[in-house]
C-alpha cells in the first residue's frame, strides 16, 4: 500500500536540505525506513541497510570504504555497527555538504553508551515516534497543540470546534497502537496480538542483544509486564524491582535499555516549585499503548491508555517544532496532580485526560489549582474527555473531545 504521509517528513527534507548529516532514530517498526525511502525517493541517494549481513560486515571490517559508495548515502539502522559512525563523520568533514548522509536508528544514538562521536555540529537528530491518529488517516498530521499557543484562550473553543474531526473510540485506537503494521495494515485484534508477539521476540532475541547483553530474557520480559501494568503511575524503582525480583541496579539498567531502544517513555516532572512541593519522581509510559496492553496481558484499555495516546501524540509535534516543548506532568505531595503540562516559549499549557462520556466542575479543580499557581506563565488548561461538546468548564478551563484535539 502507498505510504502515508508522516508528521515527520517535511521536518526531514528540511534538515537534509541545511545540514551534512541528518539522523531519524525511533523504536523499530515505526516507519523510518518507508520514510527515508519513499519520502526520498527523488532524492538521489544509495540506500543501504545495515540488517544487511554482508553490509553490516563491511560497516565492521571497513567502514571508510563503505561511506564513500556514493556521494549521497542512506545508512539504516546504524545502532547495528556503531563504529561506523566515525567514519561518517570523517568523511563529512572531507566533503562537508548538505544532505551527505541520512542515517536511521532503532536506538537512541545520544544516550547509548557505546557511542563514542555524536557528530556534534555537522547532524540533526529527529524522532519518529509511532504514528499519531491524524497519521494514521492519511492527514500527516498531530494534535491542534500549535492553535493552544497561537491564540488567546478565548478563542480556544472555535479552533477546536472549526477543526475537521471524525468520532471513534479511543479503545480501538489503544488496541491498535501507533505501529504502522497493526494500526494501518491488520483489521484484527488476533493479527494485532501475532504482530505483537513477534514483534516483541524480535526485540528481546535480537535487537535487545547487540545494546547489551542480557542474560536472563524472562527476567526482561517480567520487567516489560510490570512496567505496562503501571502505566501512568509514579515510577518507584524499588517497588518494581521488588515486584519483578530484580535486584536494584539491575532493574535500572533494563529500564535504560527499554529507554534507550525507545520502549519506555518516562515523563519528567514540571519542577519550578511555586508555593507547593512537587513530586519529582517520572511517571511511567509506553512508546505504544497496543504494545503495552500485550505486554501487561490486558483485553480491555483503561484510562491510562487513553493519557498514553494523548502523551505520544504530543511526543509527535514536540519533535517536529523549533524550540523543542517540553512535556511534563505537575504532581503536588498532597496529590494535585495534571496529567499533562507543556512549556514552550515561555508559555505553559496544562492538560488534564478523562476517559469519562461527561465531565464537570470537579474536574477541573487541579487544573484552577495549576493556573492559580502559575497566573502568568499558562494562559488556560484544557481537559480532553470522550464526549462530543466543547465547552467552558471553569474559568479558563476548555472541555473538549480528545478525538477534536487529537
Amino acid at each position: 500500500m502507498e505510504a502515508l504521509p508522516r508528521l515527520a517528513g517535511e521536518l526531514l527534507r528540511q534538515r537534509i536540505r541545511a545540514f551534512p548529516i541528518t539522523v531519524l532514530t525511533g523504536a523499530r517498526q515505526t516507519g523510518k525506513s518507508t520514510l527515508v525511502r519513499a519520502g526520498l525517493a527523488d532524492d538521489e541517494r544509495l540506500y543501504v541497510t545495515l540488517d544487511t549481513l554482508g553490509v553490516r560486515d563491511e560497516a565492521r571490517r571497513a567502514p571508510a570504504d563503505l561511506v564513500r559508495r556514493a556521494p549521497r548515502m542512506t545508512l539504516d539502522e546504524v545502532q547495528r555497527a556503531p563504529d561506523l559512525l566515525l567514519a561518517v563523520k570523517a568523511a563529512a568533514d572531507e566533503e562537508r555538504r548538505a544532505g551527505r548522509f541520512v542515517l536511521t536508528g532503532s536506538a537512541n544514538l545520544l544516550l547509548m553508551r557505546q557511542v563514542s562521536e555524536t557528530l556534534a555540529g555537522r547532524a540533526q537528530y529527529l524522532t519518529l515516534w509511532p504514528m499519531t491518529r491524524r497519521e494514521q488517516r492519511g492527514e500527516g498530521t498531530a494534535g491542534c497543540w500549535d492553535e493552544f499557543f497561537e491564540h488567546p484562550a478565548g478563542a480556544w473553543a472555535e479552533c477546536v470546534r472549526g477543526r475537521p474531526a471524525a468520532r471513534e473510540a479511543w479503545q480501538a485506537l489503544a488496541r491498535r497502537g501507533g505501529y504502522p503494521t497493526p494500526a494501518v495494515e491488520l483489521a484484527t485484534d488476533e493479527e494485532r496480538g501475532w504482530w505483537f508477539d513477534g514483534y516483541t521476540r524480535t526485540y528481546l532475541e535480537r535487537d535487545l542483544q547487540e545494546l547489551s547483553s542480557i542474560e536472563h530474557l524472562a527476567d526482561f520480559r517480567r520487567l516489560m509486564r510490570a512496567a505496562c501494568l503501571r502505566l501512568g503511575n509514579l515510577l518507584n524503582q524499588a517497588d518494581l524491582a521488588r515486584d519483578v525480583s530484580l535486584a536494584p541496579s539491575t532493574c535500572q539498567r533494563y529500564l535504560n535499555l527499554l529507554e534507550v531502544s525507545y520502549q519506555f517513555v518516562p515523563l519528567p516532572a514540571y519542577s519550578v516549585n511555586r508555593t507547593k512541593r512537587l513530586v519529582k519522581s517520572p511517571k511511567v509510559y509506553w512508546s505504544d499503548p497496543g504494545m503495552a496492553m500485550f505486554l501487561a496481558g490486558e483485553a480491555e484499555p483503561r484510562g491510562a491508555h487513553l493519557e498514553n495516546i494523548v502523551l505520544l501524540d504530543l511526543l509527535a509535534w514536540r519533535d517536529t517544532r523549533i524550540g523543542r516543548p517540553e512535556i511534563l506532568y505537575w504532581r503536588t505531595t498532597k496529590g494535585a496532580e495534571v496529567d499533562f503540562v507543556v512549556e514552550w516559549n515561555g508559555r505553559l499549557l496544562p492538560i488534564e485526560v478523562k476517559a469519562s462520556r461527561e465531565v464537570g466542575h470537579a474536574d477541573a479543580r487541579h487544573l484552577k489549582l495549576f493556573l492559580s499557581e502559575y497566573p502568568t506563565e499558562a494562559l488556560g488548561g484544557v481537559v480532553l474527555y470522550d464526549g462530543d461538546e466543547v465547552f467552558w468548564l471553569a474559568e479558563r478551563v476548555l472541555a473538549a473531545p480528545w478525538w477534536r484535539v487529537l
